[in-house]
């Protein structure tokens, strides 16, 4: 392979694209730690993480230079999907703890000068919320029923489906009450006349876009908008720092719920596509967007500018994050306009192919379009939905596999590959201005569990699929703290939730913990120097040199160039650069494909 040998010259930055941040919240260039708390660490040796596991490992995340903590659903919930199926908005679900282990895991976080982000779920409440308990017992037209999206059906009968509308979990996203059931139960409702209107279209049909169990609320309804209002309230009065909204793109639906002929996904996009495809979207888009009447409504808009009016009243900088699938990035930003959310998360670059042009241009775009809303872009590579990155980038050619979920049957990843690039992509991701997200476990550089076998999966999508969609167990698999301990350290007793792959052992904490290579440390390096020389607020110029590459993505951030190889030769540095931290080592000062390394030209 012919090597390409760079000059000092080469790597002179050309025209600033992106400027210095012009204010200082601290969420404007944090870097954010997802704890997902069931797969973190366990406190009591029930095999689940909780609470006291969270505060247990707080040094862990000091350590490795993190600013601020996200935690997925800890709240009270039958854990039909893993918490996001809500009973209780105010309370500690016990398999968690209880309030007071909250209140402890906080102040030892704020103690450590962490700031902490809950996450909050209003697009749907669990069938077990006292509301959805309620409305089952009313009539059709009540003020219970009004609080969820209760329909008649269609047909003579009302025995069909109110639309066409599927889960995004698979199946429909109607399900039929039982006719005749004892209101008092809470299984079902009084022999039903429609709507209250006279007619006999038998028992209500309700929505949920996720599982069944799941039930959407009504986000036209007054009473619904107070609620989560108090909510924000009773979390921001026992001092969290900030809120995840989960599905913040699918609380309001299109007037009348019209059918839709589209498909619905979590993740609406392929992992990628041949890179030989020359074809890079302009705006950046990968796939990554959720459209449809469910999807992306202007009504979203209002609910954040009340929510935020209700975080400026508490001090700190307090923020709200979006969970947003939604592009092209034009309309991710209308997310983030200065009276509505403070960041959403870019899964335009999570899903975007390694490869340098289509990186490029969803870098540059997501800039530009942040840049003119006044916020800053939240860069992401995994999280408890997808695939990690160590496993995705691994596959041989990533092309029409899904993000969410490997199975045992699949083309199984390259681990070796895998992890090259995804270290190489980290390092890309932390060169970058703006806040960065880490998902729990890859700083490790833990790769999915794709040999799950069906008998302990748990992801609803896999259920309500048939086994056709995998689903996220793979990626939520419990985390290693102690190689070759029992459980791997993940508690004091062998007992995981989830079975961890034999790979775990050798990727624990305790040894990469001050071993250099050790993706540990690399992640630990990074962190350090990206404080120090402040890149998450410094400006963004490209290389000119090297713009149009077809292998390297290179640009210089607050006096740092960052230089990614993504082709197939080495990339000779030039002589008497000062290197700071690097994906992979060098080799006779040149940079391996699939590396990237942080310099001073």
């Amino acid at each position: 392979m012919t090597r390409t040998a760079l000059t000092a010259d080469d790597l002179a930055a050309g025209a600033p694209v992106h400027s210095p941040a012009a204010s200082g919240e601290w969420w404007r260039d944090a870097v954010i730690y997802q704890v997902y708390p069931r797969s973190f660490a366990d406190g009591n040796g029930d095999g689940i993480g909780d609470l006291p596991g969270v505060t247990a490992r707080l040094d862990h995340l000091k350590g490795l230079g993190v600013d601020a903590v996200w935690l997925s659903p800890f709240y009270r919930s039958p854990q039909k999907d893993a918490g996001y199926d809500v009973a209780d908005y105010r309370d500690i679900d016990p398999l968690f703890g209880t309030l007071a282990d909250f209140d402890e895991m906080l102040e030892g976080a704020h103690e450590r000068d962490l700031k902490i982000i809950v996450d909050l779920v209003p697009n749907h409440s669990s069938d077990q919320h006292v509301w959805f308990q309620e409305a089952l017992a009313a009539a059709p037209g009540s003020a219970a029923r009004d609080r969820y999206m209760f329909r008649d059906g269609r047909g003579p009968a009302g025995d069909e489906p109110p639309n066409n509308w599927q889960s995004i979990f698979g199946g429909p996203a109607w399900t039929r009450l039982a006719p005749g059931d004892d209101p008092s139960t809470g299984s079902g409702q009084r022999p039903s006349t429609g709507s209250g209107r006279g007619g006999d279209k038998g028992p209500q049909w309700y929505l949920h876009m996720f599982d069944s169990s799941q039930p959407d609320l009504n986000w036209d309804n007054p009473e619904v908008r107070a609620e989560f209002e108090a909510v924000l309230r009773f979390w921001l009065d026992r001092g969290v720092d900030g809120f995840r909204v989960d599905v913040a793109h699918g609380m309001v639906k299109a007037p009348g719920l019209p059918d839709w002929s589209g498909e619905v996904s979590m993740v609406e996009g392929t992992v990628d596509e041949p890179t030989t495809d020359p074809g890079a979207p302009e705006d950046g888009s990968t796939g990554a967007g959720n459209s449809g009447p469910m999807f992306d409504q202007d009504g979203v808009h209002e609910i954040y500018r009340s929510w935020h009016s209700v975080l400026a009243e508490y001090p700190g900088d307090r923020c709200l994050v979006a969970e947003a699938w939604v592009e092209p990035l034009s309309r991710l930003a209308r997310y983030v306009r200065p009276d509505e959310m403070h960041q959403a998360f870019n899964f335009s670059f999570l899903t975007a192919p390694w490869d340098a042009a289509r990186l490029r241009t969803v870098v540059g775009v997501s800039l530009d379009t942040m840049d003119a809303v006044g916020a800053p872009t939240t860069w992401v590579l995994s999280n408890h939905d997808v695939v990690r990155h160590a496993s995705r980038f691994g596959l041989a050619e990533i092309g029409g596999r899904q993000l969410n979920g490997i199975a045992a049957t699949d083309p199984q990843p390259d681990a070796a590959l895998g992890l090259r690039r995804a270290r190489a992509a980290t390092l890309m991701m932390l060169g970058l201005p703006g806040s960065a997200y880490v998902y729990q476990g890859e700083e490790l550089g833990l790769p999915d569990h794709t040999a799950l076998p069906a008998e302990v999966r748990q992801d609803p999508s896999f259920f309500r699929t048939d086994g056709a969609e995998p689903g996220r167990d793979g990626c939520r698999v419990p985390l290693p703290w102690v190689g070759g301990a029992p459980g791997n350290g993940f508690g004091p007793t062998d007992k995981t939730w989830l079975p961890q792959p034999d790979a775990y052992a050798d990727l624990a904490a305790d040894r990469q913990y001050g071993v250099a290579g050790s993706t540990y440390e690399m992640y630990r390096t990074a962190l350090e120097l990206r404080r120090a020389e402040k890149i998450g607020t410094g400006g963004l110029a490209w290389v000119d040199a090297l713009a149009g590459s077809p292998d390297v993505v290179a640009f210089q951030v607050a006096g740092v160039v960052v230089l990614a190889n993504l082709g197939g030769a080495p990339v000779v540095l030039p002589d008497d650069v000062d290197v700071l931290v690097a994906s992979g080592e060098l080799v006779d000062g040149a940079l391996p494909t699939d590396t990237t390394v942080w310099l001073r030209a």
